[in-house]
This record gives structure tokens, C-alpha cells and sequence, in this order.
């Protein structure tokens, strides 16, 4: 039985189409190629294997470069008029609030980002807990320990606990702590993607009977 729902926070709770992750990613690299001093295409193709391996660019800069200025990497990735495009969403909120059990966030970004997000959105009060990167020690989705963290937190198990994200390996991670994942495809990319699947979080009903 499903006692609680844990989201994603980025292109999870907004569309992909807002175009977000790639300004993101677009001030990551111009920090790396500063932090690093490399030429462009070197720091593109460390950073690729970077996180493929860790799951997160700070995860793998904390891991292999000897980084440590984290606060300042997320404050430079994050700048304060990020979710300035950002609209207030009523329909989501009414959503998410008729659910039958309690909500949280899990995300690899800073918390300081998604409140910044919940308070766009006008979303405050509807989430139980945000569980964030710093929560987690810069151990991120998809490993093990980052979701284990937050169900010892709630005292609840993986199958109690549903877990939806738009990144397979991230549903994945949770799938192989036999949890029940579900991967948020809006654009309809995954078409063969083996577990569940949804394009719309308004779907995710017929999950929790």
C-alpha cells in the first residue's frame, strides 16, 4: 500500500518545455570550463563521463577534482531570476492536495532552488518535506544511499512509497530497491521504457488504488 509520494522537483512539477535544464546546463559548463581551465570540448566530454558515473556534475567534481566551493557552484547555477518565467499553477496545487497520502520532494539541486520553484508555482504548504541535495550529503539520484536517506527518514519502505521522476535512471535506481517508480515522459520520448510510465502527473491516480 502506497502511504506516501515522493516527487522530483525539476521538469517533474513544471513542463520540460519552460527549456529550464538547458540554461541550467549552459551556466554549469561555462563554471566548469572557469573551474577546470580547459578547452570547451574537453570540459563537454569530462563532464559527460562525470555524470554518467556520479548522477550529478557536483557530485562528480567533489569526488574527482578535489572541488569543494559547492556553495558557490550552486548559487552560480541557480541564479535568482532562474523561474522568473515561471506561472502560478491553482490546477496543480487542487491536484496535488486531493491526493490520498502525504508528498515530498527528493531533488538533486539545492533547497534554496526549490523553494524558489514551490513559491513560483504558489505550491507552498503542499509538501511535506523537501528532501534536497545537502539532505543527502552530495549524494544524489540515482544512488542508493540518496533514496535510502529519505525512506529512513519517513520510517517507511521502498513498495510504500511511490517515487516519480522524468529521468529512467533515476525510476530505475528506485525500481532496483524494489520500490514502485514512475517515469514522467511528457514528450513522449521513452515509448519503450518497460515499467510505468505517464506523460501527465494528473494520471498518477489509477497508481495509488
Amino acid at each position: 500500500m502506497i502511504k506516501h509520494i515522493l516527487f522530483d522537483l525539476d521538469n517533474t512539477l513544471y513542463s520540460v518545455r519552460y527549456g529550464f535544464e538547458e540554461n541550467v546546463c549552459d551556466l554549469i559548463l561555462e563554471y566548469i570550463v572557469g573551474f577546470l581551465a580547459l578547452p570547451r570540448e574537453e570540459c563537454i566530454r569530462q563532464w559527460k563521463e562525470g555524470r554518467k558515473k556520479y548522477g550529478t556534475t557536483i557530485e562528480w567534481l567533489t569526488s574527482e577534482k578535489g572541488f569543494t566551493a559547492v556553495d558557490e557552484y550552486h548559487v552560480f547555477v541557480h541564479p535568482e531570476n532562474e523561474a522568473d518565467s515561471l506561472l502560478p499553477d491553482p490546477k496543480l496545487r487542487r491536484f496535488l492536495e486531493s491526493l490520498p497520502c502525504p508528498c515530498s520532494i527528493l531533488t538533486n539541486s539545492p533547497g534554496f532552488h526549490a523553494d524558489r520553484i514551490i513559491k513560483k508555482m504558489e505550491l507552498e504548504g503542499v509538501f511535506r518535506s523537501i528532501f534536497d541535495i545537502y539532505f543527502n550529503n552530495l549524494v544524489s539520484k540515482p544512488s542508493a544511499a540518496a533514496y535510502m536517506r529519505v525512506l529512513d527518514t519517513l520510517a517507511l519502505k521502498p513498495q510504500e512509497v511511490l517515487f516519480i521522476d522524468d529521468i529512467k535512471s533515476y525510476v530505475e535506481g528506485y525500481h532496483a530497491l524494489g520500490g514502485k517508480g514512475i517515469l514522467l515522459d511528457e514528450l513522449d520520448i521513452h515509448t519503450d521504457y518497460p515499467h510505468h510510465r505517464i506523460k501527465s502527473l494528473y494520471e498518477l491516480k489509477r497508481f495509488l488504488d
